[in-house]
């Protein structure tokens, strides 16, 4: 069955940075399109990076320029590098796949990806 785990969430001061991996199995890895999700208390789901099996990146405008999504195939790994963290970057941090290519017709959105991990969190405060 699809498994996607997610880890390196934890507490950091504004301006910090952290790096969440998330490591896959279960399905044909290079053939989907993996994101990151994420949802604070009380907000809805944001998608806020993607990659999908050609190395084709996408970041929503919150994060553009301050987190950085890659991935490792032969790892079945992607990984979300994240730098210069706000306050508002405070929430649950969930790995996804696209495993039929959704994204393609309903475009960079949480309902895109079918499968999701347990999510990690992800703190900033001073």
């Amino acid at each position: 069955q699809v498994q996607l785990a997610e880890s390196g969430g934890g507490s950091v001061m504004p301006g910090g940075s952290l790096r969440l991996s998330c490591a896959a199995s279960g399905y044909d890895f290079s053939s989907a399109s993996m994101g990151w999700i994420r949802q604070a208390p009380g907000t809805e789901r944001e998608a806020v990076a993607i990659i999908d099996p050609y190395g084709n990146k996408g970041y929503s405008d919150s994060v553009k320029g301050r987190f950085s999504i890659s991935a490792d195939r032969g790892k079945k790994s992607i990984y979300l590098q994240m730098n210069n963290l706000k306050l508002e970057d405070t929430a649950m941090y969930y790995c996804a796949a696209d495993v039929s290519g959704r994204h393609q017709r309903m475009g960079f959105v949480p309902q895109a990806f079918e499968y999701w991990g347990q999510g990690t969190q992800v703190t900033v405060s001073s």
